[in-house]
């Protein structure tokens, strides 16, 4: 019976070991999670789990039982130090060393942290961890000043929950506009007005020079034209992929740890799922690095099933989702690989969908409320559609599908 070793425990790490199970792995299988907990679901910590809606028995990808029933040897707060692929072994900082006849390494990403005068005082968050968000759910108190630095999804939804529970909040973007790195310049404004009409200051173009603070807590974000009051700040400025265990190990590595088409690393008994994984995508025909849980789950089925002796291939549009307020926005594709808009739906209603075409070919929309026009999106990635019907709301999308 081989062993499999699974280096992390987020949701790529979770569906690697349930997926292994259920498609007939009996041998042994090792999940090793630097953190406390076991494999949780990371998108509520930034909305649900946060706003206190969701405790952290929801949070939880599975319950510990799930593991328990299916033999799965689940251990927490383990930091692998080291892989010898000679050795076929990993080791552990408590000095433990675990044999593996293939290793998946699963180790997700971090955030990137300001290095300006004064970060290191308290009251400044990172949201990435459960851990994090317990941190900041205790400065989430009405009345209270939130500074967000960063205009990106993860700090709107952020925003979102903060203004909702009474906080004075600020978002300050050192880009044109909120969401200049991943969205159109229609979607920024959509969510520019959405969260000003909602009470949330957002300050564009505005990049933070450093903090001040009174007795090692800060007190405020300083800025070139003065400063912003603040009792908490969350800095959202994006994240970095975890490489550094596969690139010591000699895989190769570039913007994420390099896979084929089969998940497999430059060592064909590793494989790579994941936030930390540079794939080829042969739909979009380029290599990507996504944070998406949809990759990372679809990431883990395909590496599960070549591991019991397939030949599955990972190819998959990608798709993503954000909440904020009561509003959700599911998003498939890249906008920017259209040259062509189309908006479906009234976006002063808060329900419509925009779908981007390249020379009249779909491959991408952004849906918000509207989960109809989503799936039937991801139905109509690449096939040419008209572009007029596709904007006329009483026009039945699944003919034009079919057209």
């Amino acid at each position: 019976m081989s062993t499999v070793v699974i280096i992390g425990a987020g949701h790529a790490a979770g569906q690697a070991a349930a997926s292994l199970r259920q498609d007939g792995h009996d041998g042994p299988i090792v999940i090793l999670g630097d953190e406390p907990y076991i494999p949780y679901q990371r998108p509520p910590l930034s909305k649900q789990y946060l706003s206190g809606e969701q405790g952290l028995d929801r949070v939880y990808l599975r319950p510990q039982k799930f593991y328990d029933d299916k033999h799965i040897d689940l251990r927490t707060g383990v930091t692998v130090d080291a892989i010898d692929r000679n050795a076929r072994t990993v080791h552990t900082t408590a000095g433990d060393t675990i044999a593996w006849d293939k290793l998946i390494i699963a180790t997700g990403s971090r955030v990137r942290r300001l290095t300006a005068p004064g970060s290191d005082l308290a009251g400044i968050h990172y949201l990435r961890t459960v851990t994090d968000v317990d941190g900041l759910r205790g400065d989430i108190v009405a009345g209270k000043k939130l500074v967000i630095v960063g205009g990106g999804y993860i700090g709107l939804e952020v925003a979102s929950v903060a203004v909702t529970a009474g906080m004075e909040v600020h978002v300050i973007e050192m880009e044109a506009r909120i969401l200049q790195r991943v969205t159109t310049p229609e979607m920024s404004a959509y969510y520019h007005q959405l969260h000003t009409s909602r009470g949330v200051h957002i300050h564009t173009g505005m990049g933070v020079l450093g903090f001040t603070g009174e007795k090692g807590r800060v007190t405020a974000v300083n800025v070139p034209d003065g400063s912003f009051a603040a009792d908490a700040v969350l800095v959202g400025i994006g994240i970095i992929p975890n490489v550094e265990l596969a690139r010591d190990a000699g895989l190769e590595c570039d913007n994420g740890i390099v896979v084929d088409d089969h998940c497999r690393t430059s060592d064909p008994d590793i494989y790579a799922i994941g936030d930390c994984t540079n794939h080829p995508n042969p739909l979009l025909g380029r290599r990507l690095r996504l944070e998406s849980v949809p990759n990372a789950m679809e990431q883990a089925r395909v590496t599960s099933g070549n591991i019991m002796g397939g030949d599955k291939v990972y190819a998959a549009i990608p798709w993503f989702w954000s909440d904020q307020y009561e509003l959700k926005l599911q998003m498939v594709g890249f906008s920017a690989d259209g040259n062509q808009q189309v908006l479906r739906g009234d976006m002063a209603a808060n329900q419509f969908a925009m779908f981007y075409l390249k020379d009249g070919v779909v491959v991408a929309a952004d849906a918000v409320n509207s989960p109809k026009e989503f799936m039937l999106c991801k139905q109509m990635i690449g096939k040419a559609v008209d572009a007029t019907r596709l904007g006329d709301p009483t026009a039945d999308l699944k003919a034009l599908i079919s057209a």
